[in-house]
C-alpha cells in the first residue's frame, strides 16, 4: 500500500508525537515543535521563550555555534526557528539524503544547548536591535499594541519579543529555568514531509529522542475574559496614518472556525479580490495597505483589520470599512458569490500545501488542538459545507458593535 499523501501517527512512551507524510522529491521538511511560547512567560520572563529560540543555536555539549549553523548550510539545506504566542518551532529544509544530520541536528539542540554566557550577551544586542526596528515600523508596532489593548492584564497581549529592560537582565540561568520549567517531551511534535518510509523516519526518531524522559513542568495557562471596548487615538509623526478595527473571535477548536476562515478571506484576506482591496483600495485609492486577519489560538482568538493610509482620507477610510462591514452583516452571499469564495479559499489551501514547508508547519501546530491533524480532503469538504446562512450569521457575531475595537496611529 501506498503511503503517499497519507499522514501517520506515533507516541514515544516518553510522549514525544510523531507525525510523517511521504512526499516524493528530493527535497525533505523536517520541524520540531514544542507547545511553549510567549503566553507560557511570567510577567517578569517576558521575551524569554524568545530568547531560548534564538539561542538554542548557539552552541552544544557537541557542537559551537559555528558548527551549528554550518550543519545543514554547509550541504545547501536551510534551518531556522520562530516563536509565536504559544508554540516554539525549529525547522529545516534540506536533500533527503540527509535526514540522519537534520535529527541528529534537532536532538542535540533540544536536550544539549549549553547557552555559552558570552553568546548570551552577544544575542541581547541581536534582540534588542529587534524590538527598536519594530518600533521604528508602525506598521508592525500597531498590532502589538493592538493585541496589548485588546488581551488588557492578560499574558497573551504581550510582545513575544519582550521589553528592552527584561531583555537586557535576562541570564543563563534564567534560560535554563524556563527551559525546566517549559518544556517536555510530552509537549514536543517532530513531523517531516519527505520521501522516507513511516518505518524509517520513526525508528531514527526512537535511536535519538527515546532516551530523554518526560518530566513536570510548571506549565499552566489562565483562560482571558475580554473587557469593555476601547477607542484610541495616538499622535504620530509619520506620513501616514496606522489604523486597526478588530475584536475577538473564535478559538483554534471552535465548530465556527472555518466560518471565520472564509468570512475574513471574503473581506480582506490575501486576495486582490478581496472586498476591503476591490472597495477601498481599488475603487477610491484611498489605503496604501489594507487586509484583514484572523488568529486562532487554544482558548481565544481575534480578527483585525488593518489599514494605511493618508491622514487626510483616514476618516472617509474608516467609514468605507464599517459600509463594508455592514454589508456582510446585512446582505446574504448569493450562490455564486458563496461558491467563488469557497473556490478560491480551496485553491489557496491546495496551493500552500504544496510549498511542502508551509503544510509541515500547519500539520505540527494542529497536534496542538483537540481535532489533531486533517487531511486536505477534510478541510475542503468543510469548505464547501457552508452557507450563505453561515457567513452571515458570523457575521453579526464578530462584526457586533460591542466587539469592535480601534486603535489609531494618526499621521501628520
Amino acid at each position: 500500500m501506498s503511503e503517499e499523501g497519507i499522514i501517520r501517527e506515533y507516541i514515544l512512551p516518553n510522549g514525544i508525537r510523531i507525525l510523517h507524510k511521504h512526499r516524493s522529491g528530493q527535497i525533505a521538511h523536517l520541524a520540531m515543535m514544542v507547545g511553549t511560547g510567549m503566553r507560557d512567560e511570567q510577567p517578569d520572563e517576558n521575551g524569554l521563550a524568545h530568547f531560548v529560540e534564538h539561542m538554542i543555536f548557539k552552541g552544544t555539549k557537541r557542537r559551537k555555534a559555528y558548527h551549528v549553523l554550518s550543519c545543514l548550510e554547509n550541504i545547501g539545506g536551510d534551518l531556522n526557528a520562530y516563536t509565536t504566542k504559544e508554540e516554539t518551532c525549529i525547522h529545516a529544509s534540506f536533500l533527503k539524503e540527509y535526514y540522519h544530520k537534520a535529527i541528529d541536528l534537532f536532538a542535540d539542540i533540544a536536550f544539549n544547548s549549553t547557552f555559552p554566557e558570552n553568546e548570551v550577551e552577544k544575542e541581547k544586542e541581536v534582540i534588542l536591535d529587534e524590538i527598536n526596528s519594530y518600533k521604528d515600523s508602525p506598521a508592525e508596532e500597531i498590532y502589538d499594541e493592538f493585541e496589548n489593548n485588546l488581551y488588557k492584564g492578560h499574558e497573551m497581549g504581550r510582545n513575544i519579543l519582550g521589553t528592552i529592560d527584561l531583555v537586557n537582565n535576562f541570564t543563563r540561568d534564567d534560560l535554563t529555568r524556563f527551559i525546566k520549567n517549559n518544556y517536555s517531551t510530552d509537549r514536543m511534535v517532530i513531523a517531516t514531509i519527505g520521501d522516507i518510509s513511516f518505518d524509517k523516519f520513526k525508528n531514527k526518531i526512537i535511536s535519538y529522542f527515546s532516551e530523554h524522559k518526560c518530566h513536570d513542568t510548571f506549565y499552566r495557562r489562565t483562560t482571558f475574559t475580554p473587557s469593555s471596548p476601547f477607542y484610541e487615538i495616538q499622535e504620530r509623526n509619520s506620513h501616514l496614518s496606522h489604523c486597526i478595527i478588530g475584536g475577538m473571535s473564535y478559538h483554534i477548536d471552535s465548530p465556527k472556525k472555518m466560518q471565520m476562515v472564509l468570512l475574513n478571506n471574503i473581506l480582506g484576506g490575501p486576495g486582490m479580490n478581496s472586498r476591503l482591496n476591490l472597495n477601498i483600495r481599488e475603487k477610491y485609492g484611498f489605503a496604501y495597505t489594507i487586509e484583514s486577519q484572523y488568529n486562532a489560538y487554544s482558548d481565544s482568538g481575534n480578527f483585525s483589520i488593518y489599514m494605511g493610509v493618508d491622514p487626510h482620507s483616514l476618516d472617509k477610510t474608516i467609514e468605507l470599512v464599517f459600509k463594508e462591514l455592514s454589508k456582510l452583516k446585512n446582505k446574504k452571499l448569493g450562490c455564486i458569490q458563496l461558491s467563488n469564495a469557497q473556490n478560491q479559499l480551496v485553491g489557496q489551501l491546495a496551493l500552500s500545501s504544496e510549498s511542502g514547508l508551509g503544510e509541515l508547519l500547519a500539520m505540527t501546530r494542529s497536534v496542538f488542538s483537540k481535532e489533531g491533524t486533517e487531511p486536505l480532503i477534510e478541510t475542503i469538504r468543510k469548505i464547501r459545507a457552508l452557507t450563505s446562512d453561515d457567513i452571515i450569521d458570523i457575521a453579526n457575531e464578530i462584526f457586533d458593535q460591542n466587539n469592535i475595537n480601534t486603535l489609531i496611529y494618526k499621521g501628520l
